[in-house]
């Protein structure tokens, strides 16, 4: 927007005293890599609506990514690594591999990462050795990328387990792989590492399984620990074809428990509406036609919230990666200026509204204490001294009181 409109003026309004989002709390610690836009992301989580669901030791990844990404409100949540050995990942979409990959990586590699320092103590004294990653469909149909899948089988000392039987493929999806060259790598990866594995794993060494073609039916109850998580009965699926190239898991009507104390629930996250701002709740999204925000739930382009825009998760749904954020990102700027443009929204010169001043205005009214960027330079300063004390890049302020103190230091 800067860059193709001169002139223009951006103001980030973020939640956390800390910006950059995603980058910060969201991607793995060891991937280092006046017009309103509504880009507040997918901050809360899918159910499945199984019985169990509510037992101690059943997180979603999200929680999980946050505590190990020293988000203030995931620093709490505290998952038991000790009391078991066997942690069950739901889902095979690159947060689920992320996941699996910072519970069987080495903590040795993740100590020079800005790894939250709590979650690299809980880490270190880890008794995870086993992680099943479970998945509705086969391994055709999963749906991480072919870089985080190389990653987590890239992991030294590592078995890797998968069943022949779960990589006999079918026509249909031959004609999947025909389709999407990608889909065909993360086969093609997958059946390598199966064919390259030890038959056993060795005394000690990590173990990491992939579990295709089984959905959860309900989460068991420990019989030793009244209200806590011991395993998941799975139910057998199999693939059904809805349509050219797509195929959908059914049930089979059998079944199997697989054993665990700790389990992470990666079925995707969900956007959370704002009072007064139009929201589609079955989709959990904004309602939008190229980031053109319509009003309330219309699907006629005429009717739009004239100078409300929105992009990312919160436009399309939780799908993609950063690049895929990145080309939303710019339909939604193209909009805005074709707006411009043809006269559809006023430049601020000509609008009477009070804008930057405004919107400080108010928040001083209702009380709110403003962080600004500078503020925020100190906490990364702070942040980067600690770091730099244990041979890392940041050591992450990871509650409210430290952050705040670090902004009136």
């Amino acid at each position: 927007m800067l860059k193709t409109h001169q002139g223009s003026q951006v103001d980030i309004i973020d939640r956390l005293p800390t910006p950059f989002g995603l980058v910060r709390s969201g991607v793995a610690p060891d991937h280092p890599e006046t017009k309103v836009v509504l880009a507040y992301g997918a901050e809360s989580d899918r159910v499945l609506g199984i019985p169990g669901e509510d037992l101690k030791g059943v997180h979603s990844a999200r929680e999980f990514v946050w505590w190990y990404n020293g988000h203030p409100d995931g620093r709490n949540l505290d998952p038991d690594l000790k009391s078991t050995d066997t942690a069950v990942i739901l889902g095979q979409g690159n947060v689920a591999l992320d996941v699996a990959r910072i519970l069987l990586r080495p903590t040795s590699d993740l100590a020079t990462t800005d790894i939250a320092s709590h979650a690299l103590t809980a880490l270190e004294q880890s008794s995870i050795r086993k992680v099943y990653v479970v998945g509705r469909r086969g391994p055709v149909q999963a749906a991480c990328t072919a870089k985080e899948l190389r990653e987590v089988l890239g992991i030294k000392d590592l078995y890797i387990h998968i069943k022949e039987e779960d990589l006999k493929i079918t026509p249909a999806d031959e004609e999947e792989m025909k389709n999407s060259r990608i889909h065909r790598r993360i086969y093609e990866l997958l059946s390598k590492a199966a064919v390259a594995r030890a038959s056993q794993p060795s005394s000690g060494q990590r173990e990491l399984h992939f579990v295709f073609f089984h959905q959860p039916d309900m989460f068991l109850e420990s019989s030793d620990k009244k209200g806590y998580v011991s395993g998941v009965h799975l139910e057998r699926t199999v693939l059904k074809g809805v349509g050219p190239g797509k195929q959908t898991a059914v049930g089979t009507g059998k079944f199997e428990d697989l054993a665990c104390g700790i389990v992470l629930k990666s079925i995707g996250y969900k956007s959370v509406p704002v009072d007064g701002l139009p929201f589609d709740n079955q989709k959990g999204v904004v309602p939008n036609i190229k980031g053109r925000v319509l009003s309330y739930n219309s699907r006629d382009p005429t009717l739009l919230e004239n100078g409300l825009y929105v992009c990312g998760w919160l436009k399309r749904g939780p799908t993609g990666i950063i690049a895929t954020n990145l080309y939303c990102a710019e339909e939604t700027v193209t909009s805005i200026l074709e707006d411009l443009e043809q006269g559809i929204i006023a430049s601020t010169a000509s609008l009477p509204k009070p804008g930057r001043d405004g919107l400080l205005q108010i928040m001083d009214n209702r009380n709110v204490r403003v962080i600004p960027f500078s503020t925020w330079e100190r906490i990364d300063k702070e942040e980067k001294r600690l770091g730099n004390l244990r041979n890392k890049p940041r050591e992450k302020l990871t509650t409210w009181e430290e952050l705040l103190k670090a902004t009136s230091e």
